[in-house]
């Protein structure tokens, strides 16, 4: 049996959980979005959001990596079974990305993401397509990021 063969749709895995501190959240912002409510706590305070909170980038690229080292987890244990490794290949892109709240200094948010699709690629030959929901809630289980996207595997 292939890897392929093993995802189910409807099925949601776990990929982690996070906690945003205040450093990493100023660290990422300093680089990368150095808005106000990311990088000074009084500022944060003072504005719509009501405090220091990490960018949205920062919460997507914390998912992309526990997706990533999810991932490679799940094929290392596939592999020790004796399975082959399955090609792993690009993502044709994502759409509806969403920052549903402010995630805050502090906070903890868990990762998943549910195969809401699989079908073999009809352009490439030996590939599937793997579509999926991501999500991210914080440590009181509320909501705070979303977003579908769609990857290729090699189905044999």
């Amino acid at each position: 049996m292939s890897f392929w063969d093993l995802i189910k749709v409807g099925e949601a895995m776990h990929l982690g959980s996070h906690r945003f501190e205040a450093d990493d959240i100023r660290r990422f912002a300093r680089q990368f979005d150095p808005q106000r409510f990311h990088l000074d706590a009084e500022a944060a305070k003072a504005s719509v959001l009501g405090g220091l909170c990490a960018s949205g980038w920062h919460t997507a690229a914390v998912f992309m990596r526990l997706n990533v080292d999810a991932t490679a987890a799940a094929v290392a244990r596939f592999v020790e079974d004796g399975g082959t490794a399955p090609r792993l290949g690009p993502s044709p892109g994502v759409n509806e990305l969403r920052w549903l709240r402010p995630v805050f200094d502090g906070d903890t948010v868990t990762f998943s993401q549910t195969v809401t699709a699989k079908r073999i690629s009809a352009t490439r030959q030996g590939w599937g397509v793997l579509e999926f929901l991501a999500t991210g809630a914080n440590q009181d289980g509320a909501p705070v990021f979303s977003m579908k996207a769609a990857a290729f595997m090699g189905t044999d």
